[in-house]
């Protein structure tokens, strides 16, 4: 299999993402459970805003991959490659994906900047994106698409915030089409509590990003030792200078 770039994964996500299937297959199945749709109908019954949201489980990622080497008649080598290198371009390690379509067919939606119209409530608080697909910020009608990345752990403390947690809910402000949405929030709920992402870092690939990691931790540890090394001759040249000096006063 060729190495894909980064950008190629995440469009090969977004095509399998929102293209209807005839057939109930087993990855439609994962797809429908994961894949929530609101549309709002405007007054004159012709203009609508239909918003789609697909949350990245675990159970997802692992039925899409499976589908992409079954498709394409991967050998495992093959399929190990293209689930790290998806995987990597996910974030998943870090970040909580959730793929976001917008299909307007009503007047011009102005969603810049889009970190202000969406979060993500766990627990009892909500998070603002730590990334997004930029292209969310211009104007536009038609169809729109793109991942939106929130933070999987709480920046402070490091504790993980779907430990624990039961559903998460993915909120747009009523603003990103007041016309059509009559000043209503539009939410979508998932049921998280089973998911596992660690699920997904098994075999081959759980080794890679585990020397990832730890290639990441080394080269923290070396820049934090310079750096106190830096600071121990900065100290030690003081203790030279003032020794210096009182072996100065001690002679007068």
């Amino acid at each position: 299999m060729k190495k894909k770039s980064i950008a190629t994964l995440l469009l090969l996500a977004m095509i399998v993402l929102f293209t209807g299937a005839a057939n109930a297959d087993p990855f439609d199945q994962v797809l429908n459970r994961w894949t929530k749709t609101i549309k709002y109908i405007d007054e004159d019954k012709i203009s609508f805003l239909e918003i789609k949201a697909t949350y990245y489980s675990a159970e997802f990622i692992e039925a899409y991959v499976q589908k992409e080497a079954k498709d394409n008649m991967w050998t495992q080598q093959e399929m190990e490659d293209y689930k790290y290198n998806f995987l990597a371009a996910l974030q998943m390690t870090e970040m909580i994906p959730i793929m976001i379509e917008f299909t307007n067919n009503a007047e011009t939606m102005h969603l810049g900047p889009f970190d202000i119209m969406v979060k993500l409530g766990i627990g009892n608080k909500f998070y603002k994106p730590v990334d997004y697909d930029k292209r969310f910020n211009f104007k536009f009608q038609g169809k729109k698409e793109g991942l939106v990345f929130f933070p999987r752990f709480d920046e402070k403390t490091g504790k993980d915030l779907l430990k624990g947690q039961k559903n998460v809910t993915l909120e747009l402000k009523h603003t990103i089409n007041p016309s059509v949405t009559n000043g209503k929030d539009t939410k979508f709920i998932w049921t998280v509590e089973n998911d596992d992402p660690s699920k997904l870092y098994q075999g081959k690939s759980a080794a890679r990003f585990e020397t990832d990691r730890l290639l990441k931790r080394l080269e923290k540890l070396r820049k934090d030792k310079a750096e106190h090394e830096k600071q121990l001759q900065g100290i030690n040249d003081e203790i030279t200078t003032v020794q210096k000096r009182l072996d100065e006063l001690v002679k007068q």
